[in-house]
C-alpha cells in the first residue's frame, strides 16, 4: 500500500469516526433543565461540604501533629 493509499484510508476512517459518533449522540436522552440544575447542585454542595469536612479533619490533623513534636 502506498503512502497516498494509506493517508486516504486514514481520513476514510476518520470521516466514518465522526458519523458515528453523531449517530451515536443522537440516541443519547439528554436531561431536562430541571435535571441539569437538580444535578449541578447536589455537586455543587457535595463539594462544598468536602471541602469543609477536609478543611476541618486538616486543622484537627496538624493539630495533633503539633502536639505529638512537642
Amino acid at each position: 500500500m502506498g503512502v497516498l493509499a494509506r493517508i486516504g484510508a486514514g481520513f476514510r476512517r476518520t470521516g466514518s469516526y465522526f458519523r458515528e459518533s453523531w449517530q451515536e449522540l443522537k440516541k443519547v436522552k439528554w436531561p431536562t433543565r430541571r435535571e441539569l440544575v437538580t444535578y449541578t447542585l447536589v455537586v455543587l454542595i457535595t463539594v462544598a461540604l468536602l471541602s469543609v469536612f477536609f478543611y476541618v479533619l486538616d486543622i484537627v490533623l496538624g493539630a495533633v501533629v503539633m502536639f505529638i513534636m512537642r
